[in-house]
Order: C-alpha cells, then structure tokens, then sequence
C-alpha cells in the first residue's frame, strides 16, 4: 500500500523519509548520473521537499521500496524552475494539474520483463487515485522516453511539451499526461486486482 505524506503528517514519518531521501539519491545520482544532485550525505532532497510537496511513500516492513512526488502546477516546481528549456509550448499551470517527480524503485524490486514492476504499478495507480479523489487527471512528468509508450500502454494520454533533452546519463522528455478512471481500470487489470493502492 501507498502512504501519502504531507506537512500535516511528515513528523510521523521521519525514518521512513530518510530513507526516501536515500533511496532518491541512490536511484538519481549513483544509477543516473544525476552529479548535480550529488550530496555528501547521501541524501537528495531540494527546494521543492516544502509544505506544497505531497510524497507517496511503498513502505513494506518497515522499509521504502518506492517512492515518488507530487508538486502543485501553481507553485515552483522542477519544469518552471530548473527544466523550463524542456518545455517548448508554454508551461502547464493549473488546479488539475501536478508534476510527478522523483519516481524510483529500490533495485531489487524491478522487473524488467513487464510494462510496470508491481511496486511501480502501485506508485502509479496512487498518483491516479489520488488525483481522481482531489480533483487533477494531469501529471508533468520529465522522463525517458522510453516511457511514452508504456504510459499509453497504461492508458494514459500524452502530450509532450518539447523534444528529449541529454541530462546526465539519459535522454529526457517533459509530457502532460492526462489520466481518468479507465487509467485506473487498466493499471488494475495489469495489477491483478481492484483493490485500492492506497492505505486508509
């Protein structure tokens, strides 16, 4: 299950983020290539870990196997701040609409062999209904490319915003990807079960 953290709740979760954040830096600077990001402590948090920032958290016995988060489209976030040359058609900025970012899966538990590993088919099915309880069906997602097909594949509509760019090891794209309730049927299906990603 998908533990949402937000200001209201993040001094509940204090070891569990500090291993997010460890897990960020592990996934983006030491596989990616990310040296921007590089930190002495091994930790990868940056100006956007503020009171906006809703983290989605997949906590099983106690460890974070994945992690992902949520920027408001209205407030600075990475496309406006750090990517904006990503961008060639004018920034996305509305209520419906959030950047998803920071997406990462602990090594172990990714499967090659399908659209999505089951930990990132949870982390993706928590941003859709997350996003259908709060009223936003699209996400800013900066990625491989590689990923548009497997979003579509999911159901989800996209829309790039530019042409790839080269950022550290990988190529990158910035999308609007617009989601509905057959995203969420579909990401079920691949899951196997309709029950809810998210804890109570």
């Amino acid at each position: 299950m998908i533990t949402i953290v937000t200001k209201d709740n993040i001094h509940e979760f204090k070891d569990e983020m500090e291993q997010a954040y460890r897990l960020r830096h592990a996934v983006f600077v030491d596989e990616m290539g990310w040296e921007d990001l590089r930190k002495p402590d091994g930790r990868e948090i940056d100006q956007f870990d503020d009171e906006h920032a809703v983290h989605m958290l997949y906590i099983e016995n106690g460890t974070v196997l994945g992690y992902q988060r949520m920027l408001p489209s209205l407030q600075p976030h990475i496309l406006s701040e750090v990517l904006p040359h990503l961008c060639e058609e004018g920034l996305p900025r509305s209520e419906d609409t959030w950047e998803w970012t920071r997406y990462c899966v602990a090594k172990k538990h990714r499967d090659r062999g399908r659209i999505l590993s089951p930990v990132g088919n949870m982390l993706l099915s928590a941003i859709v209904e997350w996003g259908l309880e709060n009223g936003t069906d699209k996400i800013i997602i900066e990625m491989n490319p590689i990923w548009l097909l497997r979003l579509v594949q999911l159901h989800f509509r996209v829309r790039p915003l530019g042409l790839p760019q080269q950022i550290g090891k990988d190529s990158v794209l910035a999308v609007v990807a617009t989601f509905d309730r057959r995203t969420l049927a579909k990401l079920q299906e691949v899951r196997g079960t309709a029950q809810s990603a998210l804890a109570a």
